[in-house]
Formats: C-alpha cells, structure tokens, sequence
C-alpha cells in the first residue's frame, strides 16, 4: 500500500510512502525514521515552506568526499524508470518506478525542514532565521544506512547536488533524533552515481 500526499509548497510535490517497506526496513532499526514518514503525511508545517532557503538553492561548495560510480545500482533503476514514460516528466518516472518495483525505496518527496535553532551559526549560513526547507526525491534503507538520493539528469555537470543532499541529511537527522552517521547521500542519473558520507563540520568550515 502506497499513501500520497500532495504538497503546495511553491508547486506541488506529490509525497508517497510505501508502508510495506518502511514497515520492513525501518521496524526496530529506525522506527523514529517510520514515525515522521507516517505523521508528516498527516501534518507538515506547510507554512515553513512559503518563505526562506530551499536546499535545492543553496550555492556552496563543501569539502566532501564523493565517489563516482559507473553501473551503480540506482542508476540502473533510473534507466528502466525513463523506459517506462507512464508521467509527464522522467524525474517522475524514475521516482515512481523506484518506489514500485525497488525492494530497498520507502518514500519519494518527502518534506523536510531545519530551523534556525538546530544548527549553530545558522544566521551566519543563511543569513535568515527563517526555516531551511527540502524535498527528499528518493529514500532508500540499504546496509543498515538511511540513503538520501537525488535524481539529476546529467549528474556528472552538477556543482552544488553534494551541497543540497547533505543538508537534506542534516534536516532529517534533526528531524528523527537519528545520529548523521546513519545517514548516506548520493545524486544519480541513468549512467552515474555520486556518493558520500554526510558531514556536519564540513558546514562549520565554511564560516572559518
């Protein structure tokens, strides 16, 4: 069973989860990560979302260590999604493709938010006190690892994915009291995948 949510937060982001899996995958190990799945869909602060940084808009580099993997297991997922053309765009394609028919997907979309008070020297980063906000593209368990992926098209050309998908770890961390080390990231398309261990001191350094 699959719930939906659609979201107007600037546009509309339609949030699916897979019970199922999240029942298999998150029981006992991050059942934390389960819970806000389950009550995000029933109530988001849908006003964090109207003002204040995107993490798909942040224009940082930080020192992280990506690897580049050729044949990587979502990028093959990714490739059979663009095959099947059932939406309008193959962002949605991929997305949906992955939470149907990928063992390791429990949710695509999912809103996440980081506000000024969790993160020290906030204001210096963003130069707001408004809530940093996000949309997850893809959610994976895999190797006991809480996987944060995002689907870029032309993945090899992007500049600030790394940025955007570490934040998206931070925020969910603070969000389900699980340590970042539990956390993985990653950006994809159909022939390459980028990935890297989240860090929050890559952050700090760049108020150094």
């Amino acid at each position: 069973m699959i719930i939906h949510k659609s979201f107007k937060h600037g546009w509309f982001y339609h949030y699916r989860v897979h019970l199922p899996k999240t029942e298999e995958l998150c029981n006992y190990k991050f059942d934390s990560l389960k819970k806000y799945l389950i009550d995000v869909h029933k109530s988001c602060p849908d006003e964090y979302f109207q003002k204040g940084p995107r993490g798909s808009g942040l224009r940082m580099n930080l020192n992280l260590d990506i690897k580049r993997i050729k044949g990587h297991e979502v990028s093959e997922l990714a490739a059979l999604g663009l095959e099947n053309n059932r939406f309008k765009t193959g962002h949605s394609n991929v997305q949906m493709f992955m939470l149907q028919n990928d063992n390791k997907t429990i949710s695509i979309e999912v809103p996440i938010w980081l506000l000024d008070k969790e993160l020290s020297s906030y204001t210096c980063v963003f130069d707001t006190t408004d809530p940093l906000t996000g949309h997850i593209d893809v959610l994976r368990i895999e190797d006991e690892n809480i996987w944060i992926w995002d689907y870029k098209p032309n993945a090899v050309k992007e500049k600030y994915a790394s940025t955007q998908t570490n934040f998206y770890a931070v925020m969910l961390s603070k969000r389900t009291g699980i340590p970042l080390e539990k956390f993985r990231c990653g950006y994809f398309d159909d022939k390459d995948a980028f990935v890297f261990k989240p860090e929050i001191s890559t952050i700090k350094s760049k108020l150094i």
